[in-house]
């Protein structure tokens, strides 16, 4: 991926056990080990958890961040990531989907041009 440009992916993930979905610690390591396998250089994180046992993570990155936000009552989570091209995209999602297992997933990249 170009360095002139900046690649966003958008995944939506929906899952048959929700538990997952509420594993704050599962889902920030989840991020951690996905920021490695794509050579994404971690920066700083928070996370947050919600009454209904939602989570928010996030990774702030030298290359910009990655995100998660889960839903629980409707078994999804919503995965964001923006990045410039040294960091694999692919490789960040494809790690996501391998420890999380989802039942489905709907991943979009799209570039968006920085000049």
């Amino acid at each position: 991926e170009p360095l002139d440009e900046l690649v966003s992916y958008v995944v939506d993930l929906w899952f048959d056990d929700v538990a997952v979905l509420t594993d704050e610690a599962s889902l920030l390591a989840a991020l951690r080990g996905a920021a490695a396998a794509g050579n994404a250089q971690v920066l700083g994180e928070a996370t947050h958890v919600f009454p209904n046992g939602a989570v928010t993570a996030a990774l702030v990155l030298s290359q910009s961040h990655l995100t998660i936000h889960t839903w629980p009552e409707y078994s999804l989570a919503n995965l964001d990531l923006l990045s410039y091209g040294l960091v694999n995209g692919a490789a960040i999602i494809g790690h996501v989907e391998r420890v999380l297992a989802p039942s489905r997933i709907n991943a979009t990249r799209v570039l968006r041009a920085v000049r």
